[in-house]
């Protein structure tokens, strides 16, 4: 990544202030998939146009080839482009997005620029719709809610489809397939051995209650470890410790505070590079 998630590194250089002089940990991700979930928008049930156009939307840029030019700005070569905000304003015609703007590829800010996929999604739809583009940034668990109170219009923010979420907003057509995955501290050996999704969960069904695992709240990575019926997540049994963002979740287990944290694998491989390269 050529951008520096802002969360990422304020996080941790209080983590440094408070610990200079001891020995600096690093982080590691598992490379197991142990779900498998669809990416989609979540678009204002009031206006059902909307969401024939972004579906119609999504269906252009991967077929000119724009969602993987997207892509390449954060998995490949490319450089990230900056994203600006306008300002709210009800007289004005406005693409008015929803997002946390904590989750780095897809969402994350620098200064006050948005960036990650979804955000050049947001410009992009904006300008295929001609309409100025006003992002609100806000916790993840109110982004749905914020859509379905027709305070915003869409809402762009690593979202994957669930039928709870259905009662706020209107799904579009998914754009991007993702999966849970574990990370822990480099030192940690045990979860070499494994192949598979049911040996890692083997594992951490055995530790029980006696580790922390860490998640962010209100995203896939909390119904997994806690269970979900919807999903048919049986939960691993663990004590499941829920924070604002990924990126304070891995710093608090390189502080010896949790044992592990499970979180989507894009943003999972983006907070440890960026950890790892500070420590």
């Amino acid at each position: 990544m050529k951008k520096f998630l802002a969360a990422v590194m304020a996080v941790i250089m209080a983590a440094a202030l408070a610990g200079c002089g001891g020995e600096k940990k690093t982080a590691k991700v598992i490379e197991i998939w142990l779900t498998n979930e669809e990416y989609a928008f979540g678009v204002d049930k009031t206006q059902p146009e909307l969401l024939e156009s972004v579906n119609a939307f999504i269906k252009e840029i991967n077929e000119n080839g724009t969602f993987d030019e997207i892509c390449n700005h954060y998995f490949g070569d490319g450089t990230p482009v900056a994203v600006t905000s306008a300002a709210y304003d009800e007289s004005k015609d406005q693409l008015v997005v929803a997002t946390n703007a904590a989750f780095e590829p897809f969402e994350y800010m620098e200064g006050d620029k948005y960036y990650g996929i979804d955000m050049e999604i947001a410009a992009q739809l904006a300008a295929y719709l001609g309409k100025e583009l006003v992002i609100q940034n806000m916790d993840f668990d109110a982004v749905c809610l914020s859509v379905g109170q027709q305070k915003c219009d869409i809402a762009m923010a690593g979202l994957t489809v669930r039928e709870d979420r259905m009662e706020h907003v209107s799904f579009s057509d998914s754009y991007y397939i993702a999966s849970q995955k574990l990370i822990v501290t480099s030192d940690d050996t045990e979860f070499d051995v494994c192949l598979d999704a049911a040996s890692v969960e083997a594992i951490l069904k055995e530790k029980g209650s006696s580790v922390k695992v860490g998640v962010q709240m209100g995203t896939t990575g909390q119904f997994y470890a806690e269970g979900d019926a919807e999903w048919e997540f049986e939960g691993l049994g663990v004590e499941v410790i829920g924070y604002k963002n990924g990126s304070l979740a891995v710093q608090d287990m390189l502080n010896g505070n949790i044992d592990y944290v499970i979180i989507d694998s894009a943003p999972a491989e983006c907070i440890t590079q960026q950890i790892n390269k500070m420590q």
